[in-house]
């Protein structure tokens, strides 16, 4: 598909492998003949919420390397060159499934290709700061006015107890409205499957992520822009390479990692390729599923509150019937799905959904949807039906690397402040969910602690949308899966375009 740490998460083979393999050897287990192959990673799904004790031995006889293993959820990652590992594996009593990553990574949930040319000690939050007043360029960020950011952080700011985990290609560390609230004891860099801590390792080589972050929380700094909560803490996930993909080893350490890390929000704008929908009725891709739906799970458990973009097909993602975009890492091919297809992660349970709108308040032209997959609507941008004063390219303005500003952001959409710090305009659902993230944390600053709590406040405080009087303006944008027009359904208090409404920061954080 495309798109410090603690003891028990994850088991590195080296250094224990030579001795497992000597003793392999001398007990003459060494009985797995095979052909030897590029080198591939494996998830090694377990049919126990369990890593047996034995896994170094088996998938080591079995001609791999146990590279992490996650005994919580059932899960382990492993590498081989051996064209027979799978099979191997899986004759291995417990072993429920063994599927090589290389064709199941996650790609960004980017619109650019379809828009117009818990831990028990942790400490319980502090008293939320509030952060009034505007930074240079706050009068570009019509998205904030929009769910009241503004007045909600003069209200409370956020609390530098909470932390956010950005789930994506990285953060730039260095950017001078990021800086100040980068957690590096929280940053990670998981593209390898094995977390390699710190913000250096988690820097952004890409730009997605580092823009994602400024929404949710760029400092209130006299600079640039201001985040929804910017005096929460970022912690930089990097699961995602330069290139945008995300694959399922990387997706499973990063959840693995914000369980173990006192993170208490994540947000998610991506969704699972080459194959857009994971169907659980193939068995391979049933493995990644319920790998990937395990470790969210279990991050949910821990307390984290899992925010995630719906995507930017137009695809209506409680019926779907088609696919002709995968696999988009070769040349697609037409397939038949249904319901036993879903887009992850935005459609794993208990995950919060976030469709994208503009600056007339309707949903985005390209923002996927859907009745029980999304929960709420937040501004994405929209450069072809929402163009307006206060928005005069449709997009949303937020932080971007100065390294890649050139490169990866188009001339006529970079921004550069008065103090040399840089910003691009983007949309697409990527750009909405974490307006989302950013109001969880702020209710998290009040002292919620629950996600499903969170989850509450977060939708019962947010503002009630309509359908579209007209939905015909969406004519010309049927959906990219099977050519269905885009259709509404739902009243006013909860429908398909727009969940239970808009997410309003003020009322979110009003007593």
């Amino acid at each position: 598909m495309k798109h410090g740490n603690r003891a028990g998460t994850w088991a590195p083979a080296r250094g224990v492998r030579r001795s497992w393999c000597a003793a392999i050897a001398a007990t003459g287990l060494l009985g797995f003949a095979s052909a030897a192959g590029a080198a591939q990673t494996y998830i090694v799904l377990y049919q126990q919420y369990a890593v047996p004790g034995s896994a170094l031995r088996t998938v080591t006889v079995a001609g791999g390397t146990l590279v992490a293993s996650y005994s919580q959820i059932g899960v382990a990652i492993a590498r081989s060159d051996s064209t027979a590992f799978a099979a191997n594996l899986k004759a291995t009593k417990g072993v429920q499934d063994v599927v090589a990553t290389a064709a199941y990574a996650v790609s960004l949930d980017d619109a650019s290709s379809v828009v117009d040319t818990a831990d028990t000690d942790a400490a319980a939050p502090q008293t939320p700061t509030p952060a009034p007043g505007d930074d240079s360029l706050s009068g570009l960020q019509w998205d904030m006015d929009q769910i009241h950011a503004p007045e909600a952080r003069a209200i409370n700011g956020g609390s530098s107890s909470v932390t956010v985990g950005v789930i994506d290609t990285g953060i730039d560390y260095t950017h001078p409205d990021l800086a100040p609230n980068i957690d590096s004891s929280k940053s990670v860099n998981c593209v390898s499957g094995v977390p390699v801590p710190g913000s250096i390792a988690a820097n952004d080589d890409n730009g997605r992520g580092t823009h994602i972050a400024g929404t949710i929380a760029a400092a209130k700094n006299g600079l640039g822009i201001v985040g929804v909560a910017p005096n929460v803490k970022l912690a930089a996930i990097k699961a995602g390479n330069a290139a945008g993909f995300f694959f399922p080893e990387a997706v499973v350490c990063a959840f693995m990692w914000v369980a173990t890390h006192n993170i208490q929000v994540t947000n998610n704008s991506y969704f699972a390729d080459p194959w857009l929908y994971n169907c659980r009725n193939d068995p391979e891709q049933r493995a990644i599923w319920e790998a990937e739906r395990r470790a969210i799970a279990y991050a949910m458990r821990s307390g984290t509150v899992v925010v995630a973009a719906a995507g930017n097909l137009a695809d209506d993602l409680t019926h779907p019937t088609q696919d002709v975009t995968s696999p988009d890492d070769t040349t697609p091919v037409t397939r038949s799905i249904n319901n036993a297809c879903a887009v992850v992660p935005v459609e794993i349970p208990g995950v919060i959904g976030v469709t994208a709108n503009g600056n007339r308040q309707l949903k985005a032209y390209y923002s996927s949807y859907g009745i029980g997959s999304i929960e709420v609507v937040a501004p994405g941008g929209d450069a072809t039906l929402q163009v307006t004063s206060a928005a005069p390219n449709g997009r949303v303005l937020s932080a971007w690397p100065a390294s890649l500003l050139t490169t990866t952001c188009l001339p006529a959409r970079r921004v550069v402040d008065a103090s040399g710090a840089t910003y691009c305009y983007q949309q697409g659902t990527s750009m909405a969910s974490p307006h989302v993230a950013g109001v969880a944390a702020l209710i998290a600053s009040m002292g919620v602690t629950a996600p499903a709590a969170i989850a509450a406040r977060l939708l019962n405080t947010a503002d009630p949308i309509a359908c579209p009087p007209d939905p015909s303006i969406y004519a010309f944008f049927p959906s990219v899966s099977n050519g269905a027009p885009q259709e509404c359904v739902g009243g006013i208090n909860y429908n398909g375009f727009n969940g239970r409404g808009q997410v309003n920061a003020l009322t979110a954080v009003s007593p």
